[in-house]
């Protein structure tokens, strides 16, 4: 949730913080859970995307996608850290 708030805050000048502050202080009580639509539209956020129907799904920023692979996986990370360092070195 973290990072979702200062990404937005940093890439999306109509981002709701004082909404975002809210849902960050319940997020990781039991009895609290927010749907990508809803998140959306209480914070304003453009990082995260929900779309209905027969081509729907959840979608994220390639910049917050590749932060929640590293954070679900850390060998993802290792070679995510490793191609950056041959790409930086060529």
């Amino acid at each position: 949730m973290e990072y979702l708030g200062i990404w937005e805050s940093i890439y999306n000048p109509n981002f709701n913080y004082g909404e975002f502050a809210t849902i960050k202080s319940k997020a990781g009580l039991n009895n609290f859970k927010i749907s990508v639509k809803e998140f959306v539209a209480r914070t304003n956020a453009i990082g995260l995307q929900a779309k209905a129907g027969r081509y729907g799904g959840t979608y994220a920023h390639k910049d917050i996608a590749f932060e929640f692979g590293m954070w679900i996986s850390p060998e993802f990370k290792i070679y995510l850290v490793k191609e950056f360092q041959r790409l930086t070195d060529e």
